[in-house]
């Protein structure tokens, strides 16, 4: 059967029995120029502001968040200075509370998680083999809050309004008691602005994975990097309303006199802590898991072998989440709950560990053997296991209640919490963005300047947060402004900060690298000869992504196309913006469907309601105000768009 005769399958149709008589035409080769006019962006500053291209607005997303990245850096950068000898006086407490405290904020809320949607937003689909993901306008509607947000933060912050208590925020400290005026309420407000972008970040992923894949591509031929992101996009779903309650309470405790938080009044501080890490350490692992993803997708390429325990791999991520929910209260040893309640998360702080041993393990295998070729994306892998396997190794540590009790407010924390999310989620970040680089964007970076990088990240990161460990050890509390020369503190501190000049030097060789890219030669579409779907069209991709939807027949449908054995779609209209809508277990198609094209309506809401938040600051009547605005907008987004076709299969191209 040629491969053409292999589309037959995206009609739903009973079909009568297979005979050559029986069999369709393959159907006309596709019109490159009606694609390009029907799924492309407008030039000029209208186009822009109205793509719902998710290419663009993946990249929006990245590169917003390595701004965000560079400066919580430079926040880290100052900290470190502060800290790098005793008694310092180069930033006074209250300046030095709000650089702490969006340090943490930026990496947490305004990088982590936000580069690793945008990363599935642009490959997701990709990966699947579609055009776009579900809801098009929603994508760039979620882009839009993301990006008001942070710039709401860092607008207080430059207004010296930025928050001063602790990314946490922990009450009563963050209670109009204690902090009074606006610095609170607006990390309040930044919070419900950041999670509602991830909130439909993941609705929009979910709904791609499950409605738009390939035909052929069940569920046991979905790469392991969109498996990550299905399972990350989940836990989302489940951890992101708990903080966003407790940040609307505290905004409520703050701004009309409620008491969620305040024990005089029956309240209660812990309740807080609880909503809080809740959603706190499940976060730990949405950062983490895509990262494992990222590992999964570049270990084959370099081995030139699938990944070895497939339904393992499957199974650990989804265990990794499951038990991710279960293990909150780690964080709050110290708060006095009864010792009963603690051993049960001390034993799922343990336990958690095993299904990241069994992808370990997994990866080991793979690699057992081969010849993996190194290059600069598996160098950042190899830095990932040293790094992530010590930073594993102190949290079995810190998950035992009595040693916990010990280093709970130490220096030892803070080297543990970075060797897990550096480690497991930065490293791998930065061997996917040396990886898909070519893909994004035609160009190839530098290979010596890519190993400079990786040297630099590594050793510059050991040597700023190893040191950590002894100073946790040798009694420096965290979250200080200053200590005595007598502490002997001061060279592991000096040491410290000698080490993040390093890492800043790996982000400036890395930024010079993709700058300098612009120079250099087209990239080929393949590079690294990888086994995924997104390395089987051009670099960068069409606005269309692929002109034929292919076909899938195995895990490893990029090597199936190397050997011409992938059939494509055919029937598509190529004037429409049209996508193959399958069934959820088994991918096999359904329909097809028309998504929306490009509108200004989704820029047009995200003004209305950041209006909204940031005025309910101030007064809670903004929230009315807020609704009234957002009628229009609204009416706009869903207003016909003409007379839309919306044919079936069957019909004919």
């Amino acid at each position: 059967m040629s491969p053409r005769e292999r589309t037959q399958p995206a009609d739903p149709r009973p079909a009568p029995p297979e005979s050559p008589a029986s069999r369709r035409p393959a159907g006309p080769p596709p019109d490159l120029g009606a694609l390009e006019r029907s799924w492309g962006t407008p030039r000029g500053l209208w186009g822009s502001l109205a793509t719902v291209d998710h290419k663009r607005i993946g990249k929006r997303y990245i590169a917003t968040a390595l701004v965000f990245f560079a400066l919580g850096g430079i926040e880290a950068f100052l900290i470190r200075l502060q800290l790098s000898r005793p008694e310092s006086t180069l930033l006074n407490p209250d300046l030095y509370n709000q650089i702490f405290t969006m340090h943490g904020t930026t990496m947490m809320f305004l990088f982590a998680v936000p580069v690793m949607e945008g990363i599935g937003i642009y490959f997701v689909p990709l990966l699947v083999g579609t055009r776009n993901v579900a809801f098009p306008k929603l994508n760039a509607f979620g882009y839009w809050m993301y990006l008001f947000g942070g710039l709401f933060l860092y607008g207080g912050f430059a207004l010296n309004a930025g928050p001063d208590a602790g990314w946490f925020a922990y009450t009563p400290l963050s209670g109009p008691q204690y902090s009074p005026g606006h610095r609170l309420d607006i990390w309040s407000q930044m919070i419900t602005f950041t999670e509602l972008s991830a909130l439909i970040v993941a609705i929009e992923l979910i709904v791609t994975i499950f409605k738009q894949r390939a035909p052929g591509m069940s569920l046991q031929r979905i790469p392991l990097f969109v498996w990550a992101m299905l399972v990350t996009m989940c836990m989302i779903i489940l951890a992101m309303p708990a903080v966003m309650l407790g940040s609307g309470m505290l905004l409520l405790d703050r701004s009309t006199g409620t008491q969620f938080f305040n024990p005089s009044e029956d309240g209660d501080h812990l309740l807080w802590q609880h909503l809080f890490w809740f959603f706190g350490h499940p976060e730990v692992y949405i950062i983490f898991i895509p990262g494992l993803g990222m590992i999964s997708a570049v270990i084959p390429a370099f081995a030139r072998r699938k990944v070895f325990g497939y339904p393992a791999m499957v199974l650990s991520l989804i265990t990794t989440a499951f038990m991710g929910f279960g293990l909150w209260v780690h964080h709050m040893f110290a708060v006095g709950l009864p010792p009963l309640g603690n051993s049960f998360f001390t034993a799922a702080s343990m336990i958690i560990a095993l299904p990241t041993g069994v992808q370990i393990f997994c990866w080991i295998a793979t690699l057992w053997g081969s010849r993996p070729r190194f290059e600069p994306p598996f160098a950042f892998i190899v830095s990932f296991f040293v790094v992530f396997i010590l930073g594993g190794m102190t949290g079995l540590m810190l998950g035992s209640t009595s040693l916990d009790l010990q280093l709970h407010d130490t220096f030892f924390v803070v080297a543990h919490l970075h060797y897990v999310l550096i480690g497991g989620a930065v490293f791998p970040l930065f061997g996917a963005l040396h990886y898909w680089f070519p893909k994004m964007t035609g160009r190839t970076l530098d290979r010596a300047m890519g190993f400079w990088t990786a040297a630099l990240l590594f050793v510059g990161f050991n040597l700023t947060f190893f040191p950590m460990h002894l100073l946790g050890l040798r009694g420096m509390p965290r979250r200080v402004y200053t200590y005595l020369p007598g502490t002997g503190w001061g060279p592991l501190n000096a040491l410290a900060s000698v080490g993040a000049v390093i890492i800043a030097a790996s982000v400036l060789v890395f930024l010079a690298n993709a700058i300098g890219s612009r120079k250099r030669a087209a990239a080929a579409a393949d590079p690294w000869e990888a086994e995924t779907l997104e390395w089987t069209t051009a670099s960068p991709p069409p606005s269309y992504n692929y002109a034929r939807i292919p076909v899938v027949t195995s895990r490893t449908p990029g090597w199936d196309v190397a050997k011409g054995d992938v059939g494509e779609v055919v029937n598509m209209r190529d004037d429409l913006r049209e996508v193959l809508v399958c069934r959820p277990l088994d991918g096999e198609p359904e329909h097809r469907e028309q998504l929306p094209g490009p509108s200004l309506w989704p820029l047009a809401l995200a003004i209305t309601v950041t209006i909204s938040f940031i005025g309910s600051v101030f007064s809670p009547l903004w929230f009315v105000v807020g609704l009234i605005l957002c009628v229009p907008p609204i009416v706009g987004w869903y207003w016909p768009e003409g007379a839309r076709e919306r044919p079936g299969l069957e019909k004919a191209a």
